[in-house]
């Protein structure tokens, strides 16, 4: 019974530390002080047990032992359900089936060697309210908590003034990038990226054969710009202007703040382009499911770096480029930090004649280059609360732009 008290209230008591300190989430941090009092009251129990081995029935401490092993078992099973449910690491599996079966055995010992329970309605009322408050906390923390209502940041393009360079050869049109995040939830942003696209438009006097437009429509399902469905206007590939990172990759956005971010696109005062088009995209991570640290040296494909089986696919086929950061990263709570692989953030930069494509992507240590199903895939984007925030097409005509020099 000494033994099972101890290998409960040890790594319980870590735990419950560990995520009092650094829990991301207030919940995490009740659920880090509930565990550190479960560890108290396992230890007081390991006393009263001992207590009683040594003195025998004249111990006065045989119902602080029944509560102590009550406690441990309670622990064990809400652990075993955990690992069991959210776990990958098999020992850890293991030992909490274990942990669990001898802590019911201790009870039923304990049990057996009472001759009398002293005020047995306030015992038992003090066994069902921390049963009670053990799993409402777990099922708040890790059931409910995780899949309630998503927040999600908002992205707003402002096109400006274009100004006129002295020699009049070229022109800047400044565009403010606005991040508006009105929850109170932080974000990690693991990519940022505006670009512009110079755009012909042709139109048809006449409805394009039906032979060409759904040409032109399989076409438009594989891009990633506004391309137009129309059966007079004739589609023309845009030509990128600008492409460029917005914000840092590894910094992160405050709950309730906003931030504004001025770029320019320059174009030479004679361009042929009909309109400008602006985009920008936002790869973030919530930041109560995970802790990123600071991205390392960036890696490039084209000196010979290793790239997933998708991502290398892709290159061959497009040609396309692409820059590889990565970055340590931790679990929200102690718990799931030791019952789960250790994983990496790793974000893919791919350069494109549409911009750049920012793809993250979180996956054990070691298995980088293997594909994840649609069903995994939707498991890491719900965990780690992983969000792609758009903006745009916001279109402006070169009349326009040009009219408000």
């Amino acid at each position: 019974m000494v033994l099972v008290l101890l290998l409960t209230a040890l790594p319980v008591g870590w735990c419950g530390f560990k995520d009092f300190r650094e829990a991301l989430t207030f919940p995490g941090c009740v659920t880090g002080a509930a565990l550190m009092l479960a560890a108290l009251i396992m230890v007081v129990g390991i006393a009263a047990v001992v207590d009683c081995w040594v003195r025998g029935p004249i111990s006065n401490f045989r119902v602080v032992a029944l509560v102590g092993t009550g406690v441990a078992l309670l622990t064990n099973v809400l652990l075993a359900l955990q690992a069991w449910n959210d776990g990958e690491i098999v020992r850890y599996k293991v030992l909490s089936i274990v942990l669990s079966a001898c802590s019911l055995s201790a009870v039923v010992l304990v049990w057996r060697r009472l001759d009398e329970i002293p005020a047995p309605k306030r015992v038992a009322a003090a066994l069902v309210i921390s049963t009670a408050v053990a799993v409402a906390n777990f099922g708040y923390q890790y059931l409910f908590q995780p899949y309630r209502r998503d927040a999600t940041p908002l992205v707003q393009l402002n096109v400006g003034k274009a100004v006129l360079s002295t020699d009049r050869n070229a022109f800047a049109v400044p565009v403010e990038i606005k991040l508006v995040n009105h929850s109170d939830i932080g974000f990690y942003v693991l990519g940022a990226e505006f670009h512009a696209m110079g755009e012909g438009v042709t139109v048809s006097p006449r409805d394009l054969a039906p032979s060409k437009w759904r040409e032109e429509a399989e076409k438009w399902a594989l891009s990633r710009e506004k391309h137009p469905l129309t059966r007079r206007e004739v589609y023309q590939p845009g030509m990128l202007v600008a492409a460029q990172p917005w914000i840092p990759a590894g910094n992160w956005i405050k709950a309730n703040d906003e931030s504004l971010t001025r770029t320019v696109v320059q174009l030479p005062s004679n361009t042929n382009f009909d309109k400008l088009t602006f985009y920008a995209t936002l790869n973030l991570a919530r930041k109560d499911r995970l802790v990123v640290e600071k991205f390392g040296e960036p890696h490039y494909s084209w000196k010979g770096f290793a790239l997933p089986a998708w991502a290398k696919d892709k290159n061959k086929k497009e040609k396309e480029d692409t820059i590889i950061q990565s970055s340590n990263m931790r679990e929200n709570n102690a718990i799931d930090h030791y019952m789960r692989r250790v994983r990496r953030v790793t974000t893919y930069w791919t350069f494109g004649q549409h911009g750049v494509s920012v793809v993250p992507d979180i996956v054990p240590e070691g298995e980088e280059s293997r594909p994840l199903s649609e069903q995994k895939f939707r498991e890491v984007v719900n965990r780690y609360g992983l969000i792609d925030v758009y903006a745009g097409p916001v279109e402006e005509t070169l009349d326009e732009i040009k009219a408000r020099r």
